[in-house]
């Protein structure tokens, strides 16, 4: 009798534990919702958090001249191709951040994507 209820119980265990659910639901397929990408929303609070800091881009010298604490340089920096080559580490570029691992690859489509509509200031 005790061996029945155990087995019985188990089969329960593992019907219950089991739910319908796709692949996809379970397992994102890493794909990166670029659409709604704004330099308020998303770009300058990356550029505070990573780069606009004493000691990098930002202060009274800011590393390599670029403040990135002023839409002016971050637009210009973004509009020349300095932006995206030192994100993506595009050789001639000096990799960002310095002496840190290189950002997401979803955070980096969306600056990319930023970038490509115009780099505006909304």
């Amino acid at each position: 009798m005790r061996k029945a209820i155990f087995t019985l119980t188990g089969l329960c265990i593992i019907l219950l534990g089991c739910y319908d659910d796709d692949k996809e639901t379970l397992y994102p397929t890493g794909v990166c919702d670029t659409s709604g990408v704004t330099y308020s929303g998303f770009v300058q609070p990356l550029l505070v958090q990573s780069c606009a800091y004493t000691g990098c881009h930002a202060g009274a010298a800011p590393a390599g001249g670029i403040d990135l604490t002023r839409f002016a340089d971050v637009q210009a920096a973004a509009l020349n191709g300095k932006l995206s080559g030192v994100v993506n580490h595009k050789i001639g570029f000096k990799p960002m951040p310095k002496n840190g691992t290189k950002l997401a690859a979803c955070t980096i489509e969306k600056i990319d994507a930023w970038i490509s509509k115009g780099a505006l200031n909304n």
